[in-house]
């Protein structure tokens, strides 16, 4: 598990794509600072396994199916990722519950700078849109935000914003992601789980 707070910005350093799957190799010197072969590490929001690492860096395996519902097929050799470890039993809860689970891969529709933040306005698949709610918690690229705003477009597909900060725009590729670039989705998974609760019995 995860909690949304982006510990570097790494760099992908080797990138080989087969059939089914391909092999990553990020430049990460914190997070593989205490790593070890199985450790958990969140790479733009995808909960990934430490195949092997070195000092300052590590291979992960990408199946085939992470790569076409994440935005990790896109990525090219020289990419910023956001890093961040799995969290520790007895570590502190900086952002909220994030599982690594990408519900969706998105895209960036607009930038509006304002004097000491900027507002992110973000696609939102109608499938996902029950799960956020505004002032509620979403993950992008495993970045744990706030909802600012919810809305639809002229054309009826849906949205939501959010307000990053400058610590935000420093330390992670929200920073630097323009219109048009794709981001993954976590909504909250405690909205799943009510639903699931509350909703018809669907597995007997």
């Amino acid at each position: 598990m995860f909690t949304g707070i982006v510990e570097e910005l790494g760099e992908v350093r080797e990138l080989t794509t087969g059939a089914e799957s391909a092999t990553l190799t990020v430049h990460g010197p914190t997070v593989v600072s205490d790593a070890g072969h199985g450790a958990s590490i969140s790479v733009n929001g995808v909960c990934l396994t430490v195949v092997t690492h070195d000092a300052d860096s590590f291979t992960v395996d990408v199946m085939a199916s992470t790569l076409e519902r994440s935005s990790l097929g896109a990525l090219r050799v020289g990419d910023r990722v956001n890093l961040e470890r799995a969290m520790r039993a007895d570590g502190r809860f900086g952002g909220h519950i994030v599982q690594g689970h990408v519900d969706a891969a998105t895209k960036i529709l607009s930038r509006t700078p304002g004097e000491n933040w900027e507002v992110v306005r973000i696609a939102l698949p109608e499938s996902l849109a029950r799960y956020v709610v505004d002032k509620g918690s979403i993950a992008v690229d495993g970045v744990s935000l706030t909802v600012s705003a919810l809305g639809r477009a002229d054309d009826d597909s849906v949205y939501f914003e959010v307000s990053l900060i400058p610590t935000t725009l420093d330390l992670t590729t929200l920073g630097h992601k323009q219109p048009g670039e794709r981001v993954n989705l976590e909504v909250d998974v405690l909205a799943k789980y009510v639903e699931r609760l509350v909703g018809p019995e669907v597995v007997r």
